[in-house]
Parts: C-alpha cells; structure tokens; sequence
C-alpha cells in the first residue's frame, strides 16, 4: 500500500503542481481550505500532511494546532509549504510544531520529494 499524503492548499495551481510531482509515489487527498482539512484528515489517516500556512478561513499554524491536539493526529508528520521564505520564517514555523519546512514556489523538486521521504522513513 502507498503511503497516504494530505495536501491542504488553497492555490488551484499549487495543488495541480504537488498533484503532478507526487501523484506517481503516493496517495493524495486534497483540501482547499483549513475547514475542510479538520473534517477531512481524521477519516483520511494521511501519513504525512503537507499544509500551506496562508490559507483563507483559518491559517496553516490554526490548523497544526487542531492537528497537535488530535490523539490520533497528534505525532503526524506535519511539513509547512508556504510562500513565507524570509529569514527566520523556517525556525519560526518549526517552533510552532512544524515538522519540516519547504518554500514555494516549487523550484526543485527534488527537495519535496526528498523532505517527504525522510519523515515518512522516520515513521519506520
């Protein structure tokens, strides 16, 4: 079986372009808005969510937090994918629980694939 992979962004395009460099390894499920994610990833069982921090109801952090304190959710491998890439922006996000950080716009590719794999390979 694949491993399961959240994609929680609100950007149209984002979600066609993670689609199309994830969708031959894994499993995707998609989210447009943080609402949806919270009603959707307690049924969905993903492996590893990867959540934009600006999104339009409640932002990416709201959503970590939700996710912090599902007991099912709780250890969840969760990475920030966000356009937010100024100094200091990584360690921030990773204070607030992240578990991973990767900046768009999607240049390299490989550094997704390659964050995805590492905390999925931590999950044993």
């Amino acid at each position: 079986m694949r491993p399961r992979i959240a994609v929680v962004e609100d950007n149209p395009d984002n979600r066609f372009l993670v689609q199309a460099l994830l969708e031959e390894f894994y499993d995707l499920s998609e989210y447009e808005t943080g609402a949806a994610a919270l009603e959707g990833l307690v049924q969905d069982n993903p492996d590893l969510v990867l959540l934009d921090i600006s999104l339009p109801d409640m932002d990416g952090a709201d959503v970590l937090r939700w996710i912090r304190d599902q007991g099912e959710l709780r250890d969840l491998p969760v990475v920030a994918l966000t356009a937010h890439a100024m100094s200091g922006d990584r360690e921030k996000f990773l204070a607030v629980g992240f578990n991973d950080y990767v900046t768009k716009p999607i240049v390299d590719e490989s550094i997704l694939l390659e964050t995805i794999a590492r905390w999925l390979t931590s999950l044993g």
